[in-house]
């Protein structure tokens, strides 16, 4: 125990503080960057993401209007008309991403190139805030990404600090020797320190201003990792020196790319990531620019602006209380953009890695967290002095999640309304005519397949172009084995994403009313071993659907719901099923066709091999005891 009593473990450099101040959301704050920033073309990149959504949204709703008119406009139908609205305007914006991405690659736009020697040297810290993780593999990844830094002969200087709130003591004492094994074994010139919180204080906020009113003043910038975080020494040496040869950011976030993925849950989010995810990422930068985002790992933060700005305060609650502002990387990101620095995006720098949950389950658990946190972002939308871009990442992350609510109301609308008028079960009265039921209008089975093409059509367009854009590029096709190979691994990841979608849909909507209700959550530590429930827990996971799906089969049965929900109810109906599936090894039980593989899993990078070693020889080390291993 330390002296002051805050650390249960302490093998840390001599301290250096630096003040972090708590922000003041509704006063204007004084601009702290070097100058202000003005990007010209960032206007006509948001013209080009905005206008074409809202030109989309408009003419569908006006088809829907002349559909609902036909008998006259009430409450119900302007209710749906507006829900049907909101919910298609941000498919549209996926969709205008997509063309701004498409755009920025023809145009041949491109990532600033810096040269080394129009970089100063900086003090960069490496910081991984852990809690209860697998000690082997957070040691054996950051093994890996020192001896991978080590080689770049970079002329800034690193130190990685490895920062725990790990409350489990048996693990606590894992990690202690851990780090006596990583420092023992660290490259030359890079200081390896670590250091355990006795109080979990404000969770991984607490756990970073700790670091940085401790000994932050000793270093120019902070790279940001999380437990399952992986960086090739030349992306952090690329981000250091374009944080050093623009002085006027404050944070460069680059985008993830996903590793690891053994189950078909987590193999389906890497391929998706790998095939898709690029095209959304380089749409973003380009009409984001400079007001970019955080996502609160695998970015550079410049210490002292962030110290000066991005101080998070407690949000008031009824009764006294306070809250912690639990999706704290969106709010900080926005903090820096009104203070004036520059949030960038760099969706084109390789070698940024994490790791995805390996089933449904743990996929859903942490979605929970994440859902309450983007909602409690509602408060904020009127902090004062943001930019416009801001906010609207603020209002994205929490819609995000209301979508899912919203398509629910759809889907119990849609089945209430039958085949036709005969099995319509919402039965409400015409004002000029109390005595016959006129709504809905009557809408034909074309009608009906011509709106559900043009959403599916939407919610797909992503993954159909990213996918073309491979398909037609010999080269490209070649990485994911081979034409027939690359078309396979889609046609499955569409399969499992549709049959996948309408269970997250349910789940997400009740983390949605739980969060409403302020029911608490239990914050605990993120699953990463993909281990598969038993039935007992898959039953009580996953009730609700099954009984949603056995409701919406009976109608089919029972012909009073239309045939175009057989898909959802299916998916519903087989939630357990599905769920129990999503933790199925790929390489055990599927062919090869099936695995959806990806350049990353047919070759995996060299950092992704040693610290899969790493971690071994760790567990190995880790697992004797400890009078033997030493």
């Amino acid at each position: 125990m330390s002296d002051n009593g805050k650390t249960a473990f302490m093998a840390m450099p001599r301290r250096a503080p630096l003040e972090m101040i708590a922000q003041d959301f509704g006063r204007q704050p004084v601009h702290h960057a070097p100058a202000p920033d003005r990007s010209g073309t960032s206007f006509y990149w948001r013209l080009a993401l905005f206008v074409p959504a809202l030109i989309g949204t408009v003419l569908l709703m006006r088809g829907i209007y002349g559909w609902f008119s036909e008998t006259g406009m009430a409450g119900l139908e302007w209710f749906l008309l507006s829900l049907i609205g909101l919910t298609f305007i941000w498919v549209s914006l996926s969709v205008s991403t997509i063309g701004i991405a498409l755009a920025g690659l023809l145009a041949r736009a491109s990532d600033a190139q810096r040269v080394k020697r129009d970089a100063a040297p900086m003090d960069v810290a490496l910081l991984m805030p852990i809690y209860n993780e697998a000690t082997s593999d957070v040691f054996g990844n950051a093994a890996a990404m020192l001896d991978d830094l080590a080689r770049q002969k970079a002329h800034h200087r690193y130190t990685l600090f490895i920062l725990s709130d790990t409350r489990d003591p048996q693990t606590a004492a894992r990690e202690e020797r851990a780090y006596g094994l990583l420092q023992a074994t660290a490259p030359a010139g890079i200081g390896v320190y670590y250091r355990r919180r006795a109080e979990n204080t404000d969770k991984k906020v607490g756990n970073l201003m700790d670091w940085i009113t401790g000994w932050g003043a000793a270093h120019d910038a902070m790279v940001v990792l999380d437990a399952d975080s992986l960086m090739t020494g030349q992306a952090i040496d690329r981000l250091a020196y374009e944080l050093s040869a623009d002085p006027q950011a404050a944070l460069i976030q680059t985008c993830p790319v996903l590793i690891g993925a053994e189950t078909l849950f987590a193999r389906l989010q890497q391929f998706s990531n790998i095939a898709y995810g690029w095209l959304m990422s380089e749409g973003l930068a380009n009409w984001a620019r400079t007001e970019g985002n955080y996502w609160g790992h695998n970015a550079i933060i410049r210490t002292r602006a962030f110290a000066a700005c991005a101080g998070l305060p407690r949000l008031a609650r009824r009764g006294g209380r306070s809250d912690l502002i639990f999706s704290h990387d969106f709010v900080e990101a926005g903090l820096l953009r009104r203070a004036g620095w520059r949030v960038r995006f760099m969706p084109r720098l390789t070698g940024s890695f994490e790791e995805t949950p390996g089933t449904l389950i743990d996929y859903v658990l942490r979605d929970q967290r994440w859902c309450r946190g983007n909602l409690q972002h509602l408060r904020l939308l009127g902090t004062a002095g943001l930019h416009p871009v801001s906010r609207f990442h603020l209002l994205h992350g929490a819609v995000s999640y209301l979508l899912s609510p919203a398509w629910f109301v759809l889907l119990i609308v849609w089945s209430l309304l039958g085949k036709d008028r005969d099995t319509n079960v919402i039965r409400y009265f015409n004002e000029a005519n109390p005595l016959f039921p006129d709504w809905p209008p009557a809408m034909s089975h074309i009608d009906s397949a011509v709106f559900l093409v043009i959403m599916y059509a939407m919610l797909l367009t992503p993954k159909l172009v990213g996918a073309g854009i491979i398909a037609t590029h010999p080269k490209a096709t070649r990485l994911y084995g081979g034409r027939r190979a690359f078309l396979s691994a889609f046609g499955v990841e569409v399969f499992l994403s549709i049959a996948y979608a309408p269970i997250l849909m349910i789940q997400q909507t009740r983390a949605v009313v739980r969060t409403a209700i302020g029911r608490e959550m239990t914050w605990a530590a993120q699953n990463r071993t993909a281990t598969a429930y038993p039935l007992r827990d898959l039953l009580r996971f996953h009730w609700m659907e099954t009984v949603i799906g056995l409701v919406l089969t009976a109608g089919l049965l029972s012909g009073l719901v239309s045939l175009w929900l057989i898909p959802i109810a299916a998916s519903l109906l087989l939630a357990v099923p599905l769920s129990a599936a999503s933790a199925l090894p790929v390489a055990r039980y599927l062919p090869g066709p099936l695995r959806m593989h990806s350049p990353l899993t047919l070759r995996e990078p060299g950092i992704v091999q040693n610290a899969r070693r790493k971690r071994l020889q760790l567990l190995a080390v880790l697992d004797r005891p400890h009078h033997a291993a030493e």
